[in-house]
């Protein structure tokens, strides 16, 4: 009588009852956990994909495609024509002017920039009074917009007005008004080439003296602290404690420098557009009159294509670095 049918409600399952382990249903492939971080770790990176891949990977690929064709603005059909067009600028002496303009320029600027951003981020880490004020001044070169930037300077520049001259001649280090000595800034090349970089200065160092300081405020004052104990001097903490330290930082902002500086088109085509004589001219200047003012979408973006190779050995350089040390 205490015996349970079969099929009873009080049935036990026979592995249960004798104590046999049942086995475990195995989860499917797309449920487990690598698979979960893989995905989400991915569906993170998809907009920073889609942003480079529309932004500059589409850009880039129309380039390359005007560059390879006979596209200008009048013709509704473009021709496959190779290499021609880049073949072409190689030849131009014009080409190689702006080329050798783009290299100066860039190396030049680079260099004043380094210097004064590095000292003047040291100068704004020291106490002062007044020094948020002396901060905010400092920063607006590189707010205010590049139009009303440049025209500005194109005033202070200018042959006849120029408040630049006025001054050096009431110093007596130039001669009075309405001489033969009064230099013309943007009319003589090896002037006109000095004040564009000279402008690109003035508004660029600023960010270079906050990525400078960015840095700086990151490095622990124990560690400077303790190679002061040591005897080192302001340059040794510098070379051996700071730059080490901070160097990922530095190689970032020289980066995107660097790229801001070779495709600087806005100051030199407000102040000098090109000239006088080619003197000023730069790869992006060029491009612009060549593919846009002229018509010859082709030439244009082969012109600007040179950019390319420009840059890419400085950011696999800086990049390769970046990513050792990160190691």
């Amino acid at each position: 009588m205490g015996e349970v049918s079969a099929g009873g409600k009080g049935e036990r399952p026979a592995a249960l009852a004798i104590g046999v382990p049942t086995a475990r249903v195995a989860p499917r492939w797309w449920r487990s956990i690598a698979v979960r971080r893989f995905v989400f770790g991915y569906s993170l990176l998809t907009p920073a994909v889609l942003y480079v891949g529309l932004l500059v990977g589409v850009p880039f690929l129309f380039s390359l495609y005007l560059a390879l064709s006979d596209a200008s603005v009048g013709a509704p059909v473009a021709r496959f024509v190779g290499i021609d067009n880049l073949l072409a600028a190689v030849e131009s002496s014009t080409f190689r002017v702006a080329l050798r303009n783009s290299l100066v320029f860039t190396l030049g600027a680079g260099i004043a920039k380094s210097i004064l951003g590095t000292t003047l981020a040291f100068l704004l880490m020291q106490r002062f009074r007044g020094r948020k004020v002396v901060r905010a001044l400092l920063v607006m070169p590189f707010t205010i917009p590049i139009a009303v930037s440049a025209l500005g300077w194109k005033w202070m520049l200018d042959s006849q007005f120029s408040v630049i001259n006025w001054a050096l001649g009431r110093l007596h280090l130039i001669g009075a008004y309405g001489t033969d000595g009064w230099p013309v800034w943007l009319g003589q090349p090896a002037l006109a080439l000095a004040s564009v970089m000279f402008v690109n200065v003035w508004r660029s160092f600023p960010f270079g003296a906050i990525v400078l300081m960015a840095g700086l405020t990151s490095v622990p004052p124990e560690v400077i602290d303790a190679a002061k104990v040591d005897g080192a001097n302001f340059l040794q903490r510098l070379r051996q404690v700071i730059v080490p330290m901070i160097a990922p930082i530095l190689l970032v902002g020289g980066l995107f420098d660097t790229v801001f500086t070779l495709s600087d088109i806005s100051i030199v085509y407000l102040l000098t557009n090109g000239g006088p004589n080619g003197a000023t001219e730069i790869l992006p200047t060029l491009a612009y009159r060549v593919g846009i003012q002229a018509g010859a979408l082709g030439r244009g973006a082969a012109i600007s294509l040179f950019l390319f190779p420009l840059l890419l050995p400085a950011m696999v350089l800086l990049l390769r670095n970046l990513r050792r040390r990160e190691w």
